[in-house]
């Protein structure tokens, strides 16, 4: 059995998740099982329809709504929490050869469960499994356990000029 891997997408450039749900297309594509479980978000997002078009991919929010223009409220908290939790679970069970934790980054920013949580259920994890972790402002202890970190560097983004995430290319 191969030893599966930490990677982590962070930096402040488009295309963290992008990237994750490239990684898990092409997992599926290989005969592996993914499990795809978003942090913070609880909106709608086209990525929510691949389960219709992919076997063995999985995917679940963990988000209530998006909160990161406010403080999150204490169902806010709850749900990353329980999201955590179930994490915990899919990791310690290793059913699914890859795993992506896209936004965790951002929930430990806003203090929504601890680094030390995330560490430890990392450690828990069956060997094999691959783990994804996504978004901004990865901690330095999260980097240091890594095995890839990519950071993404804006350049250049048409937000600037006041244009709206699109269908089908940023939601």
């Amino acid at each position: 059995m191969d030893k599966g891997y930490v990677q982590i997408y962070t930096g402040n450039g488009k295309g963290k998740t992008t990237c994750a749900l490239g990684l898990a297309i092409r997992a599926v594509c290989a005969g592996k099982k993914v499990f795809f479980g978003q942090f913070i978000k609880g909106m709608k997002y086209s990525e929510l329809e691949a389960v219709k078009y992919l076997p063995n991919f999985e995917m679940k929010q963990f988000g209530r709504d998006c909160f990161i223009y406010n403080n999150p409220s204490e169902d806010d908290i709850r749900s990353a929490k329980e999201g955590l939790k179930e994490m915990e679970t899919i990791l310690v069970d290793g059913h699914y050869d890859i795993v992506v934790m896209d936004e965790l980054n951002i929930a430990l920013y806003y203090k929504l469960f601890s680094v030390k949580e995330v560490i430890d259920i990392l450690d828990k994890r069956k060997g094999h499994v691959e783990v994804i972790i996504t978004g901004r402002y990865a901690p330095q202890e999260l980097i240091d356990k890594a095995d890839l970190v990519t950071e993404m560097k804006e350049v250049k983004h048409y937000y600037a000029k006041g244009v709206q995430a699109r269908v089908g290319i940023e939601k």
